[in-house]
Parts: C-alpha cells; structure tokens; sequence
C-alpha cells in the first residue's frame, strides 16, 4: 500500500525555513516551561494541589451564579469551566490554607443546597495535597530528563553520535512545541498531557529511526553522490511508510478526541498535534540537524 512512488521532493533544501519557524515554536516553549517552572501557567491540580469536581445538571447553571456562591462561602482560587457536552460546570478549587480539608464534600453540599432541584450529580472528583503536587512536578521533569538520555544512547549505540544528537534536537523539538501550543491554547497542563508528550517522543523516535535507517544505508552505498541529494533520496524512499503510519495513528487520535469525551480531551488533543508535529521533525528537523554534523565532520577530515 502505497500513496506515493518515486518521490523527488526536496526536503533538504526547505531545512532554512524549517529551522526559522522550529526555533519561534521552541522558544514559545521555553516560556511555557519558565511560566509551569513559577506555576502561572494554567497547571492542573496534579502540580498545584486542590480540589476538581465534575458536576452534571439538567439545565445549565450560570458561571457567574456558580462563582458567587463559591466566593461567598470562602472558596478561593476558583477556576469554573463550561464542559461542552451536556449541561456540566468544572470546578477547581486550588489549595488554600482558609479552606477545608474536605473541599470536594464541601462544594458537594453547597451546589446540592443550592441547585439540587436542578437534577444535579456528581460525575467525577478528585483531591491532591500541594505536597503531591510538587512531588509529581519534580518526577515529572526526571521522568523527562531521563527519557531524552535514553534517546541519544539508543540511537548512538544503534547509529551514530550524530544520529543521536540529531534525534535527541527533533525529540526536545516536539516536547517545546507541544508545550507551545497549550501555552497559547491555555490548556491544562496535568499528568495527562505529560503521558501525552511523552508518548509522542516515543512515537517521534520510533518514525525517525526508519529515516535514519534509510539515510545510513544509502550514505554507505553512495559515497560519491552529494550529501543533500542521499539525505534527500532517502526521505523520499519512505515517504509512503511515514505517510501511512503517520495517517494511521492520527486516525486514532482523532477518534479519541472526538468521541472520547472531556476527560481525555486534552489528552487526545495533545495526542493529535502531536502526531502531525513528531512526522514533521523526522523529516524537516532530525535529518537536516544530521546533514550538517555529516558535512562539518567531513570538513574537519580534510583539513
């Protein structure tokens, strides 16, 4: 199964522009890093500790109406959020030395007084300590930091060092991006979006090692033909195969973010981008970041 053949696309010689707009995303990133690192991005209560509850209802009950009677009953750090299935209200209710201990059975007790007869219930709820929360901040970059490492040895015991250098940039690449894009989002960033990223690192890893594979090959079966031509032969020779698994898997991410609902809709989403930005640097980024280690290694050999 094949969408294209004989592909002669040049790849290499868009890796100028690629780098232009990669380095604005990853730098957006960054921020995004910086603004989780002082906690003023939106950070779920995974990372900040506190309180969220998903209530249902037959008609839908007015944000302002739901936020007054919080902040009369010394609620504080309220975040109210319209679900957009159904008549539901997310509430999120940061850790505050004022409030209870038991802040979900509290806003349980005010939104049944006071809505009760408005067929109200109770969909999900959860509670984490400040304490947990900055336990699962610190795993989480471990858990990060630890990933990439096994990255560039995987791939330079596998391949090369370049290699790996080269799968280790497009790998962080992805990472920055998909923090970029729910930095300007505004999207929750919680445990789900970190499972997210770090499956798309995987799946980024797995799409250009295919690539590396092919660009390896053909560097050793090639020697007289120029550096960007191999580079970009081989991109083209598996083309198809990224194409399809690319496809495939978006697919499937789509299908969740559709119909998996609006617990796992961050998730998918991040799934989504996720995959159209991991096909992206295996291509534009990973394999030119090679090309040019490859030609300054050779410059240095003949010198």
């Amino acid at each position: 199964m094949e969408f294209t053949r004989n592909n002669s696309f040049d790849f290499i010689g868009k890796r100028n522009l690629a780098f232009i707009v990669s380095a604005i995303i990853s730098v957006i990133g960054l921020i995004g890093i910086v603004r989780i690192a002082t906690n003023t991005a939106n950070l779920g209560i995974d990372f900040t500790g506190g309180t969220s509850i998903q209530l249902r209802f037959s008609s839908q009950v007015p944000l302002e109406q739901a936020r007054a009677l919080l902040s009369a009953h010394n609620l504080r750090e309220v975040n109210l959020q319209e679900v957009r299935e159904g008549n539901k209200l997310l509430v999120k209710v940061g850790k505050s030395g004022h409030q209870s201990d038991n802040a979900a059975a509290t806003i349980v007790e005010l939104f049944r007084d006071s809505f009760g007869d408005n067929g109200f219930s109770v969909e999900s709820s959860a509670e984490i300590g400040p304490s947990i929360g900055a336990k699962l901040k610190k795993d989480t970059l471990t858990a990060v930091g630890i990933s990439m490492v096994g990255i560039i040895i995987y791939i330079a015991w596998r391949f090369d060092v370049r290699f790996g250098i080269g799968a280790i940039v497009a790998t962080l690449h992805d990472v920055l991006a998909m923090i970029a894009l729910f930095t300007l989002l505004d999207r929750e960033i919680n445990l789900l979006f970190i499972t997210a990223v770090l499956t798309i690192a995987g799946y980024s890893l797995t799409d250009t090692v295919v690539v590396f594979d092919r660009i390896r090959e053909n560097i050793h079966k090639d020697l007289t033909d120029p550096l960007p031509d191999i580079f970009n032969r081989s991109i083209n020779e598996v083309l198809s195969r990224t194409i399809i698994t690319s496809l495939t898997t978006f697919l499937a991410a789509l299908s969740l973010y559709l119909f998996g609902g609006d617990v796992i809709s961050d998730f998918a989403l991040a799934l989504v981008t996720g995959v159209a930005i991991a096909t992206y640097s295996s291509i534009f980024i990973a394999s030119p970041v090679v090309l040019e280690l490859e030609k300054w290694q050779r410059r240095r050999q003949q010198q």
